[in-house]
């Protein structure tokens, strides 16, 4: 697996990095907002700042992302963190990428099993994994493609291990990270140093 070493971007370096500048007047109610995630986040987030351009999709995109699943429990905190970085490296999306890669370590994800979902080794020679969290897994793969590829044996093993409510929240957090990572590249987003490392981005299949 390749890890760097990642300088973390100043506001000013990561605005001169994005395809726009972020507005220098934002109405009130969006500052609130950039407050909000920032106190949250512990980062004054560019992705945030250049929303403001557009009201309506600054908006939009905060409630989105509150009412992204959260995980209620350890291992669910773990699936979703699964789930957000192998949908995150599949888009391709750095930062997204850095932002996820922040749960590695809170939620035991080990260096083998970061491996696999770089694509750098077999799935089947990592045996950390649960039944739950491989489909998941693959269920983040099929739908980060273009088009979504998910054949009638796959959907009966999804319906067997995993309730209805479980996978629109699986499904939603999945296009959640193809939503913002569209975005991030659309508009040039840098990283923004939430981690230490960065994982470079490579499949092999």
């Amino acid at each position: 697996m390749t890890i760097t070493e990642k300088k973390t971007l100043s506001k000013n370096e990561q605005s001169s990095r994005s395809l726009i500048k972020p507005p220098k007047k934002i109405p009130l109610l969006l500052r609130i907002g950039l407050l909000i995630a920032k106190n949250e986040t512990g980062k004054d987030l560019l992705p945030a700042r250049l929303l403001t351009w557009y009201p309506r999709a600054a908006i939009g995109s905060g409630v989105l992302e509150m009412m992204t699943a959260k995980g209620q429990n350890a291992q669910e905190r773990r699936l979703l963190n699964l789930v957000r970085l192998q949908a995150s490296l599949i888009c391709s999306c750095t930062f997204c990428i850095d932002m996820n890669a922040v749960g590695i370590v809170k939620n035991s994800i080990t260096e083998d099993e970061l491996d696999v979902l770089q694509g750098r080794r077999s799935v089947r020679s990592v045996d950390s994994f649960s039944l739950r969290e491989l489909l998941a897994l693959e269920y983040a793969i099929s739908l980060s493609s273009t088009p979504p590829d998910l054949s009638e044996q796959f959907i009966k093993n999804l319906t067997s291990a995993f309730s209805e409510a479980e996978i629109v929240m699986l499904a939603s957090t999945i296009a959640s990270v193809n939503y913002w990572a569209r975005l991030n590249q659309g508009l040039g987003i840098p990283p923004a140093g939430f981690s230490d490392r960065c994982l470079l981005y490579h499949r092999d299949e």
